[in-house]
């Protein structure tokens, strides 16, 4: 499926495991089948929440070749190919393009950060070398830098970068984005709990964490928004913005695991480093998905 400035909520996949730490697979195709049937606009796999940090490179193309083959292109599968080595991450992007990717989401260069024309050159020759569209990833707490503005303005000339999945959480930085960018490139919220303030300045949708709990209602107040019934997207944020916080009781995506456990999504455990919730957090997560008539 051709992806052309989709707009709408793209649900950050979790990985889920079995108790021997192996991918689930059969778990994974229950879960990609239920957020079609929620009508989610698009799939991201091999996001932060899908915990490929942990993952083998072959673990990682055993997940994209399963998602895409199972997602049959009923909607667009975008996976996540970055890396803080740009050779490695054009290796991975032009794999991923030939399992037929529709779109990648490139991720900051962690770690070694890099300076600002270091930056440019990290997005810019992984563009240059795959066709399908790449979306910049924006999330400062995980990497330890942040895009300056100015190299997003110049990327957006690229023809083959599509966007960006801003997860800075400061609306300033956003707000610039939004003024410095053309129409045909969009602004994701890469943050569940300022999705309509990011709509509101002119975003595409998000990229969202809080979607593999409720699908159906993060479209919802995405698709509200967008078809101009701002009131009933802002009344369903702010109903929903405490499960939508609760979801970050911890580093993601350990709190989302232990919701869709708890819901009865056997999604399984995390890898080392991450492990289960401390207890107090899990009793908050768990009072919260009962206030939401989740349990």
């Amino acid at each position: 499926m051709k992806f052309e400035h989709l707009q709408g909520s793209i649900v950050a996949m979790v990985t889920p495991f079995r108790q021997d730490g192996s991918v689930n697979f059969d778990m994974l195709t229950e879960l990609l089948e239920r957020q079609i049937a929620a009508g989610t606009d698009g799939i991201l796999t091999l996001g932060t929440t899908g915990e490929y940090s942990t993952m083998s490179h072959e673990e990682d193309a055993a997940v994209v070749e399963h998602t895409i083959r199972v997602v049959d292109g009923r909607v667009p599968v975008m996976v996540g190919s970055g890396s803080n080595c740009t050779v490695t991450q054009i290796e991975k992007s032009r794999l991923y393009q030939s399992m037929g990717a529709d779109a990648l989401l490139l991720i900051s260069p962690y770690y070694n950060k890099a300076n600002a024309e270091g930056m440019y050159r990290h997005f810019a020759e992984t563009a240059d070398a795959v066709d399908i569209p790449c979306i910049l990833y924006n999330v400062p707490g995980r990497t330890g830098c942040s895009i300056p503005v100015s190299v997003v303005e110049r990327l957006a000339r690229h023809p083959n970068i599509a966007g960006i999945k801003e997860a800075s959480g400061d609306m300033s930085y956003a707000m610039k984005i939004a003024r410095c960018v053309g129409p045909d490139f969009a602004l994701y919220s890469g943050n569940d709990d300022i999705t309509v303030p990011i709509l509101s300045i002119g975003g595409s949708g998000v990229i969202s964490v809080y979607a593999n709990v409720m699908p159906a209602m993060c479209r919802q107040i995405v698709a509200d928004w967008l078809d101009g019934n701002h009131a009933r997207a802002l009344e369903n944020h702010l109903r929903y913005l405490q499960l939508m916080n609760d979801l970050f009781l911890e580093v993601n995506p350990i709190p989302v695991k232990a919701a869709m456990n708890m819901m009865g999504l056997d999604v399984g455990p995390m890898r080392l480093p991450l492990c289960e919730m401390g207890e107090a957090n899990a009793a908050t997560l768990r009072r919260t998905l009962e206030e939401a008539g989740l349990l």
